[in-house]
């Protein structure tokens, strides 16, 4: 079992920057691939970011690309998610989610345990 919980959530002005931390308990991550992906109001999962286990390969959603940053620390077991350059259209709760790959997938259905979600709120 995998327990993960996001922080740094929050209101944030459009342009501005925020910095979200996924602490994971249960387990140590340092082989396994993680990813964040968000929910808007009305709408479905999207993936945002994953990273591999080894954090040497990264992959972001077109939409967040050059704009958000995803790093790991497997020495604290924490993924973090690095969010410049905010838009009112990144308004949503943003989860973070584990899989035991060691390569990172974009794919909702292929991670197995998720946090609880932070929301974040970018007004324009």
């Amino acid at each position: 079992q995998v327990q993960l919980a996001e922080t740094g959530g929050g209101l944030v002005q459009a342009g501005g920057s925020l910095r979200l931390s996924c602490a994971a308990s249960g387990r140590t991550l340092s082989r396994d691939a993680m990813g964040w992906f968000r929910q808007a109001p009305g709408k479905g999962r999207e993936f945002v970011a994953a990273i591999n286990w080894s954090g040497g390969s990264t992959y972001y959603a077109d939409s967040v690309k050059g704009r958000f940053t995803i790093s790991r620390d497997n020495a604290k077991n924490m993924v973090h998610l690095q969010m410049n350059s905010l838009k009112a259209e990144d308004t949503a709760v943003y989860y973070c989610a584990y899989t035991p790959r060691l390569l990172a997938t974009t794919l909702a259905d292929e991670y197995d345990y998720w946090g609880q979600g932070t929301q974040v709120t970018v007004s324009s």
